[in-house]
């Protein structure tokens, strides 16, 4: 049995550790390592069982958990929320309802960061600059302050030592999600090692802050022409990889249904153009924000759009629009074999994959949608419903997929808070007609054409060297072939028995043709024994060979 003591992670932030498991066992998530580590977790789970937490679902004490974890895992929680694939719609739509209360960093720390980073003192950058801050998240927290042009700016600053932290947490994780996908079985579905390492790359990523300031000149250059949003201007000057300053929005959230009201604004029209409007970054620009809650789209007084926190963003390249124009034209014709192609095409498919019962499944769920209206189409269910159905056979999307169907899914939802007749299938109708039209034409055949040109190039240009190494080897003796096999055990059963049962109906009639004693009446003993029970076996044989059934069930 491994000693969890023996780890470097474990060595290295022995407290910090500690403090995770014993997190993870109080919501009753981490009984593997209760089971691998008897002596380690004995002093660390007296007071985990509780009436409370006992009665939550495992959903909300995931949540809980992550929460209580702190700000990595709050993050991590976060992007789960993105991947419904790996851990399930359900799971998904629960920890959208994390929520960071990082306490704010005292004003020393905050300006120490600035000055830091901006290499100068905060009263020559700013004439007023609020030391209390309007908001704190996981990563950073924001300040109020004037630039000397008299501007209006939001400063997010970086928290103190929150690398170290991060760095420190993500070493921790890397350790749990290797030794949970060696000891639990349900935990291992869920892919904890890959997940950990994707979570790894984005959130340090998102440790620069560079990164949205680009995403917000990106979002002004594609909106440049449309008078009706606005993006928050950057001040690179003002800005560096722990801090961002940028131009501070008038307005209130389009969550805000009073405000709506008293200021006579017609929430059906708001609902169609912010969905409109995330729509043309899906499609048109193939760069959108990831985070369309309503707290993030403001109604500015100009009565434009405001988008605010464009630091989760995704990118759509021309294989994910191909793919899902496909996908949506094969949900309105509700062809389900289509469906299960273009699920194994753009998916990482595991090992003993079942595709028919996968397009059985698929065929039944699409006929619960088949003859429906667009207006009555349920966007949000059917995207759920596929999701489940392909985490159910592990079939892991990519990134980009998964991050927009979850966009879809949000968006929907923000938009039925302002309309609760609010159908998405009906503004996508334009979009999936387009894609109906662009499949014939000149252009699209051309561009295929070209792929199909360059896969057919590459293979011409590789099967020459991929013969002869094949040739080589197998003058060399060093060619071998692998063949695996399934659900032979019963077969591979059957001649076995077949086998033993001939051979103790040849031996027995030896014993009793010899007459070997003990005898009764001259008959071997042992012989008739045995002719009888290689009968009684020659019998069930038969019955499994008939029934095709496996030999242990009769």
């Amino acid at each position: 049995m491994m000693n969890i003591t023996a780890l470097p992670q474990f060595t290295r932030n022995a407290n910090r550790f500690k403090q995770i498991v014993w997190i993870l066992g109080k919501y009753g998530l981490a009984y593997w390592i209760k089971d691998i580590f008897p002596g380690f977790i004995k002093g660390l789970f007296k007071s985990s069982e509780g009436e409370r937490i006992s009665d939550m679902t495992f959903e909300a004490r995931v949540r809980m958990a992550l929460t209580e974890l702190g700000p990595t895992f709050i993050k991590l929680g976060q992007i789960l929320s993105t991947r419904a694939d790996l851990v399930g719609p359900v799971l998904a739509q629960e920890l959208t309802e994390l929520q960071s209360d990082t306490p704010a960093d005292p004003p020393d720390a905050v300006r120490a960061v600035i000055e830091s980073e901006l290499g100068k003192k905060i009263e020559e950058l700013f004439t007023e600059f609020d030391e209390q801050a309007i908001a704190s998240a996981s990563i950073g927290q924001a300040h109020i302050a004037r630039l000397r042009t008299g501007q209006a700016v939001v400063v997010k600053v970086q928290h103190r030592g929150i690398e170290k932290k991060i760095a420190t947490d993500l070493d921790i994780l890397a350790a749990l999600a290797d030794l949970g996908e060696k000891y639990d079985d349900q935990l291992r579905l869920y892919q904890p090692k890959a997940i950990v390492a994707e979570f790894s790359r984005i959130l340090l990523r998102e440790l620069d802050f560079r990164r949205e300031e680009r995403n917000l000149q990106r979002f002004s250059q594609n909106f440049a022409q449309d008078a009706s949003i606005h993006i928050p201007i950057p001040f690179p000057e003002l800005s560096s990889r722990r801090v961002l300053t940028m131009e501070k929005l008038q307005g209130f959230s389009i969550g805000d249904r009073e405000k709506l009201k008293q200021e006579g604004l017609d929430t059906q029209e708001i609902a169609q153009r912010g969905a409109n409007l995330f729509l043309d970054m899906i499609f048109r620009d193939r760069f959108y924000h990831a985070d369309p809650h309503p707290g993030n789209i403001w109604i500015l007084p100009d009565r434009r759009f405001g988008l605010l926190d464009c630091g989760m963003v995704g990118h759509v390249d021309d294989l994910t629009v191909e793919i899902l124009e496909e996908i949506l034209l094969a949900a309105v014709e509700t062809d389900a074999q289509r469906i299960t192609d273009l699920v194994v095409r753009m998916g990482t498919i595991p090992r003993g994959f079942d595709r028919s019962a996968l397009q059985n499944e698929i065929s039944e769920f699409v006929a619960d949608f088949a003859g429906q209206s667009l207006g009555e189409f349920d966007l949000t269910g059917a995207l759920n419903g596929v999701t489940d159905i392909i985490r159910r056979y592990r079939i892991l999307l990519p990134k980009g997929i998964a991050l927009l169907i979850k966009v879809l899914v949000m968006l929907e939802g923000t938009s039925r808070l302002l309309n609760r007749d609010f159908n998405l299938a009906e503004l996508l109708e334009p979009y999936y007609k387009k894609a109906a039209q662009r499949r014939f034409t000149p252009e699209k055949i051309l561009s295929k054409l070209k792929r199909s040109y360059r896969d057919w190039d590459r293979l011409i240009d590789l099967f020459p060297r991929e013969a002869a190494d094949i040739l080589q080897r197998m003058r060399d003796g060093r060619f071998d072939v692998q063949l695996e096999h399934h659900r032979l055990d019963s077969t591979v059963n059957r001649l076995v028995l077949g086998i033993l049962v001939a051979a103790l109906l040849l031996s027995s009639c030896m014993l009793v043709s010899r007459q070997i004693p003990p005898t009764l009446l001259g008959i071997s003993i042992p012989g008739a024994a045995g002719v009888f029970l290689s009968i009684y076996l020659g019998y069930r044989l038969y019955r499994a060979i008939k029934r095709s059934g496996d030999l242990g069930d009769h």
